[in-house]
């Protein structure tokens, strides 16, 4: 643990100097992921700042960032290594050419110039202070894609039959990302300390808009704040397949200022939908009438 990042509150302030702003439970939780050295596994919606919680640990941190995205069908060889086949050939037909050379071949050809590291092995063997590796989305990835991860999580190593055991040189701080496609084996859980992040208060969510939109004026950053925090809450989010996240606000704060957007309307926010929403079904359920009830109250408060 950097001594930089002694408290909570020295977490979270370097949090938002990189522009992620963290809720104390979530600070709680990274600081415990850090000073416990064990790898922390974040569930929430799509969009809520799961993978941007990584780069910011890692610019915080000053570690590179190592990710390692997971989907149906990922094998081992694609997370952990892979072996040279092509230069290993070329060295078993140069030694079969010199007298006693293929005797020790076979030792020969799987040394560890002939390793190609994926993003595991990349985080096991990161010179000090080691890498911050993103494991994203790893409900997208098989149950026995899940056993395998076991011995790593549990204790930082992987076992490579041709070479042994490999331990972390430095302990990568290792986040796990999940949007509960399915549920986890209890066992990978156990290895990992858990945090649920959820959609953002109002507060939080206009800071975030503020910092990665700093060509937003106040007024705009509030109005998408606002409109987008009464989009999640009842009953306007019954109508809807998925809420917009975090994600979805700052994209919709850029095009609005990309159209010189001062007041949102409901005319703009019929036209820009689709920023908002990724399904057909949620973008024609956002209607201008619901627009318009959406922004009343702000325009009541106005």
């Amino acid at each position: 643990m950097p001594p930089e990042l002694a408290s909570i509150d020295d977490l979270v302030q370097a949090l938002q100097r990189v522009g992620y702003f963290a809720d104390r439970r979530l600070a709680t939780a990274v600081f415990l992921a850090l000073k416990l050295q064990r790898p922390l596994l974040l569930e929430g919606e799509p969009g809520v700042g799961k993978t941007a919680l990584a780069k910011a640990l890692s610019e915080v941190l000053a570690r590179s960032l190592i990710r390692l995205q997971c989907y149906d069908g990922l094998e081992q060889r694609e997370a952990l290594y892979e072996w040279n086949y092509a230069a290993q050939l070329l060295h078993m037909r140069a030694a079969e050419l010199e007298p006693g050379g293929a005797r020790d071949i076979e030792a020969e050809v799987y040394q560890e110039r002939y390793l190609i590291r994926r993003p595991l092995l990349q985080a096991l063997q990161a010179p000090a202070p080691g890498a911050v590796l993103l494991i994203d989305e790893v409900d997208r990835a098989d149950e026995p894609f899940e056993a395998f991860l076991l011995e790593y999580l549990g204790e930082y190593q992987v076992s490579i039959p041709e070479i042994g055991t490999v331990r972390a040189t430095a302990t990568p701080v290792t986040l796990l990302t999940s949007n509960r496609t399915r549920d986890l084996h209890d066992a990978v859980k156990r290895r990992c300390l858990y945090h649920w992040l959820d959609y953002p208060e109002r507060e939080r969510e206009l800071a975030i808009v503020r910092a990665q939109v700093p060509g937003a004026s106040e007024a705009l950053a509030a109005q998408v704040a606002d409109f987008v925090h009464r989009l999640r809450s009842q009953p306007f989010a019954n109508a809807f397949q998925r809420a917009p996240g975090v994600a979805e606000s700052v994209e919709w704060a850029k095009a609005l200022v990309a159209l010189d957007t001062l007041v949102v309307d409901p005319e703009i926010v019929s036209d820009t939908a689709g920023i908002l929403f990724k399904q057909r079904e949620d973008v024609a359920a956002l209607t201008r009438d619901m627009a318009a009830e959406l922004l009343k109250p702000m325009e009541e408060a106005g």
